[in-house]
């Protein structure tokens, strides 16, 4: 099994699992860099936390957050993502020429798609039950997720593709925890329907379900002490079919990634 790691660096005040310990520009890098040194091939920044219970961050205040950072980052030669909804923020990314744009309403503004058609960036298209901004806490049974989520992105591709941009350059996220609903049950069913997406559209899926409330919930655990359920998590979603995973622990995945390969294909490397 192999994917592609995405490494979280949250140059946030409120992310719900380490916000503000990256907020300095010094401390976001230094971050950023370990991460890169322990497994992520992607670094994916963001400077504005989408928890339900986070506060806005106006676009300017999310490009002086990420400006330093991307522009070191990308003197190191390293692939950066930047995960944001504002079309500003997508903007100013696109003119730095980062190699991934994140957007967790799935690119809901037509505004934005001339500039995405001319770009060259891989898009993270993400389903939200929310449809517009931040996390809500809405319920949503566990039965209709599939539906809802194939239904969104087949809306979503066909837009994105009449804008004139190239399919192969989209990677799908269903969401996960507050993004599909307030039930566990809802996450843990879109994990084992990761087959049925990936048939259904034919492009790759990105899974981000680390430190998330619904294996906390599971666990019984604090976002600080979820590092193993979001390993199992994690390996069963590459199991499932996920390209990618979003993670704020890179080393352990690549870890859990080398044993499972060694246990089940004899492969040491």
């Amino acid at each position: 099994m192999t994917a592609i790691i995405l490494g979280i660096v949250n140059i946030t005040e409120d992310s719900f699992s380490d916000g503000g310990r990256y907020l300095a520009t010094e401390a976001a890098l230094a971050h950023a860099r370990n991460l890169a040194r322990d497994g992520a091939s992607v670094l994916d920044l963001g400077a504005a936390a989408s928890n339900p219970d986070a506060k806005p961050v106006a676009p300017d205040e999310e490009v002086a957050r990420l400006a330093p950072v991307v522009a070191a980052l990308k003197k190191d030669g390293l692939a950066v993502s930047i995960d944001s909804f504002a079309p500003e923020v997508q903007r100013w990314a696109l003119a730095q020429r980062v190699d991934y744009l994140n957007d967790i309403q799935g690119f809901a503004d037509p505004g934005i798609y001339p500039a995405l058609a001319a770009s060259e960036a891989k898009l993270i298209v993400m389903h939200s039950v929310q449809g517009r901004g931040r996390a809500t806490r809405v319920d949503v049974a566990e039965g209709e997720i599939l539906d809802r989520v194939l239904d969104f992105f087949g809306r979503r591709i066909a837009a994105l593709e009449q804008a004139g941009i190239a399919r192969h350059r989209l990677v799908l996220d269903p969401g996960m925890g507050f993004f599909l609903g307030s039930r566990p049950e809802a996450s843990f069913t879109m994990l084992r329907c990761l087959p049925d997406l990936k048939q259904a559209l034919g492009l790759p899926v990105l899974v981000s379900v680390s430190r998330k409330s619904f294996l906390r919930r599971i666990a019984g655990r604090a976002a600080a002490d979820a590092g193993p359920a979001t390993l199992a998590a994690e390996l069963f979603a590459v199991f499932r079919g996920a390209d990618y995973i979003r993670t704020h622990d890179p080393a352990a995945l690549a870890d859990g990634l080398a044993v499972w390969n060694c246990a089940t294909l004899g492969r040491s490397s």
